[in-house]
């Protein structure tokens, strides 16, 4: 039989974890502070001592790999080192279940690999704040007994194990026969699909370009999948920047399925705990949400029911879960490493945290990761790598603070005030992190860990929030580079009958290459699709893509004669003259109305700027229905305004571009016959935007390119993309400025358009 590898971590997590879910704030150390530790209390050890020791031993077809903190021979001693922060008597009994659970696999596998007879089992806690090491917890413990344990953990994995193994046989068998689901590729497909497959086999990344209405998503779904047999492909990662992009994969997922009904693919689709969290008033605890209550005693059947059920979308994993009387979003956690497909949001893989990256690395997966709507990672990547903190936020905290906190959050306080008094304009980038600001930052979150570890039903959303930032911002801090910038930004403002600077500290990521290459280099492939990927070498610059990355640039299956695109190159959008273009758009709208009556979709660069050109056109053409988009709508409200694009309807939709409705919005047939773009999309001019171009043009010798006229073009296309969705879909395009004419924006367009020349 073949055989199955688990490392003792978890082995010992899949077997060994018992009692309730416990989440109750204990602030941990971080993964550097953790190494710090072990060497800390490694370096006061005897010279005969052995640290990390490589251990692997097998129990019938499981072959069980790790390594040990500690080895001591002269002393026959065992050690496993946990480093922690706070009072180590809060520490859950369960964690201190599974932490014996791990030293006595690595006991039994000691045993074996030197013929051992008896060890001594050590439980050793390094409380990092206090660089204390804690009398450690000593088991006497024959190899026999540990032995005996070690089998009943295997005992209670093996029979999981032998369920995968069966499991990774019948799905794969099944994807070698997986045939495409429809009954032949539409226009562009093919290519699509064939260098999706190309880039599994070879283990590449391909930047895809394909017009939207192609199917990309099955297109890319089905050659990863189709892949896997082939390439050993544990996991496939679809990963989307909006809910929308969700609900096709899903839908392009269960579409292959019932393709071949018996095929076992395990899917599941992960979503913020937020909301997935079925308790929000309570906390995760046993002893807080019923749900936590019992948490991991209920979980292998919760588990083996989700494996179950084939595809797990949000609404059947809740529903398994309540079954079972679980948390939803904690058992997602756990079950989407035994699932085949993974649909979730970027931020899954490429955030500095993310789980299925984590995963990945320590499971030495080997997964293809499908980027869907790839234009969008850019800016998502840059946010991840970004943080801020504001006076506000200080000032209110250090207001409310417990007196333990108050001198290092003065000191912080003066710090700033320090930093900001020397600076002179409403905006100022810092050449460098300023030292003295960065160590008070780092003392004040040092003490604000050590409060929450002592007080932790102590802490407060307001405290919790600020020291969250502070550790993101330290984080950035720890890895500034000219991959970002350090800027602080005042303006003046009242408070209390109070006049006062406020102020902003911002690390803003720049480039994000240097963070997401790791993330590329993990996977086996890596495709990253969008109708809008032009010009490629942007995102290859911008997200740090391999050298030998393909591209392929997908022929749009739709002909010219089925978009009219019109340039107004009579009118201008910019900011100085918004007020006078307000009656020629009016104008140009009702024109356009009158000669084909239909719905139409008019985008503009600002809700400012939608308002007061609904305004005029409403009072122009009272008789022509309008809807607008608003400014902060909910689910329904953004339902509503797409309801209103009806089969065969008429009216006009005002909406902003770049927004919910420029993108990731499907209204084939008669629901849209036109749009209207009143603007080039381009980013708003001001400080930021302007570091941002001068730090891109050292780069690449193309600031204003990558800064400006690349993501505002992009978001034109994009946005013109909802007007054409089928071969058989006919509409108008109005480009509402006169820039849209200069040669720089028209080689941006896309090839299969014509635009049509001015009357």
């Amino acid at each position: 039989m073949k055989t199955y590898a688990v490392t003792v971590r978890a082995l010992c997590e899949f077997a060994a974890k018992q009692g309730d879910l416990d989440l109750r704030f204990t602030p941990s150390p971080t993964s550097q502070q953790g190494i710090a530790g072990h060497q800390t209390v490694a370096s006061s050890r005897s010279a005969s001592y052995r640290r990390e020791v490589t251990l692997s031993g097998e129990y019938r077809h499981l072959v069980v790999r790790g390594r040990a903190d500690g080895h001591d021979p002269d002393r026959q001693l065992l050690e496993e080192v946990k480093t922690y922060r706070g009072d180590l008597d809060r520490m859950p009994a369960n964690h201190r279940h599974l932490h014996w659970a791990q030293a006595k696999v690595y006991g039994a596998l000691l045993c074996r690999q030197l013929d051992l007879s008896a060890l001594t089992v050590s439980l050793v806690y390094f409380d990092i704040g206090r660089q204390h090491e804690a009398p450690p917890l000593l088991q006497q413990c024959t190899a026999v007994e540990l032995q005996a344990f070690f089998e009943a953990l295997c005992e209670r994995f093996i029979a999981w194990a032998d369920a995968e193994l069966a499991h990774r046989e019948q799905r794969d068998m099944a994807l070698m026969g997986l045939r495409f689901p429809h009954d032949d590729f539409r226009a562009g497909q093919r290519d699509l699909a064939k260098a999706v497959f190309n880039a599994a086999r070879l283990g590449r990344c391909l930047l895809a370009q394909a017009p939207t209405g192609i199917g990309k998503t099955i297109a890319t779904l089905f050659p990863m999948l189709k892949a896997c047999p082939e390439q050993e492909l544990d996991k496939v990662f679809f990963l989307t920047a909006k809910g929308s992009g969700r609900s096709l994969a899903l839908k392009a997922l269960e579409t292959l399925r019932q393709s071949d009904p018996a095929m076992p693919l395990r899917v599941i689709e992960l979503v913020a705990r937020d909301k997935s969290c079925e308790h929000p008033d309570k906390a995760c605890h046993g002893d807080s949400c019923p749900l936590a209550k019992g948490f991991y005693d209920r979980l292998p059947a919760a588990r083996m029911a989700a494996v179950s059920a084939g595809t797990l979308t949000r609404e059947s994993l809740r529903a398994i879960a309540l079954a079972h009387a679980v948390c939803p979003y904690y058992l997602g956690q756990e079950v989407a490493r035994w699932c085949d497909v993974v649909v979730g949001d970027y931020n899954h893989y490429f955030d500095s945290t993310a789980m299925l990256h984590g995963l990945t690395l320590a499971s030495a997966w080997r997964v293809g990761v499908l980027v869907d709507e790839a234009h969008n990672l850019v800016d998502r990547a840059r946010a991840m790598y970004s943080a801020s903190l504001t006076s506000t936020q200080l000032r209110s905290l250090r207001t409310a603070a417990p007196p333990t906190l108050k001198k290092p959050l003065d000191r912080l306080q003066r710090s700033w005030t320090r930093l900001v008094k020397e600076l002179t304009e409403p905006y100022t980038v810092l050449g460098e992190p300023p030292q003295a600001f960065a160590s008070a930052l780092q003392d004040a979150t040092a003490a604000i860990s050590e409060h929450l570890a002592d007080s932790p039903t102590a802490a407060d959303g307001a405290l919790l929030q600020f020291y969250f930032d502070a550790l993101q911002f330290t984080h950035l801090l720890d890895t500034f580079d000219t991959h970002s910038l350090l800027d602080v930004t005042r303006e003046t403002g009242t408070g209390s009958r109070v006049r006062h600077d406020e102020s902003t500290l911002c690390i803003r990521n720049v480039l994000p290459a240097p963070f997401l290459k790791p993330r590329f280099a993990a996977a086996r492939s890596v495709v990253l699709f969008s109708a809008t990927l032009a010009p490629w070498h942007f995102y290859a610059d911008t997200l740090g893509l391999p050298e030998d990355t393909a591209w392929i640039d997908v022929a749009a299956p739709f002909q010219a004669d089925q978009l009219s695109v019109h340039i107004a190159r009579d009118v201008s959008t910019r900011f100085q003259h918004r007020s006078s273009s307000l009656a020629p758009i009016a104008r140009l709208i009702a024109d356009q109305y009158s000669a084909a009556p239909g719905n139409y979709i008019a985008f503009f660069s600002s809700f400012d700027y939608l308002e007061q050109a609904m305004a005029e056109f409403c009072d122009r053409h009272p008789g022509i229905p309008t809807w607008q988009q608003g400014r902060r709508m909910d689910e329904v409200e953004r339902e509503a305004f797409l309801a209103r694009f009806a089969v065969d309807g008429r009216g006009v939709g005002f909406a902003v571009l770049g927004g919910s409705f420029a993108e990731g919005v499907d209204l084939a047939g008669t629901r849209l016959i036109g749009a209207f773009i009143a603007t080039l999309g381009l980013p708003q001019l001001n400080p930021v935007n302007e570091e941002l171009r001068r730090r891109l043009d050292g780069a690449f010798g193309a600031g204003y390119d990558y800064t400006y006229l690349f993501p505002g073009i992009r978001k034109v296309v994009q946005a013109a993309g909802r007007v054409i969705r089928t071969p058989s879909d006919r509409g108008v395009l109005h480009l509402i400025d006169d820039r849209f004419g200069r040669p720089e924006v028209l080689r941006l367009l896309p090839a299969w358009w014509r635009i049509e020349a001015p009357v």
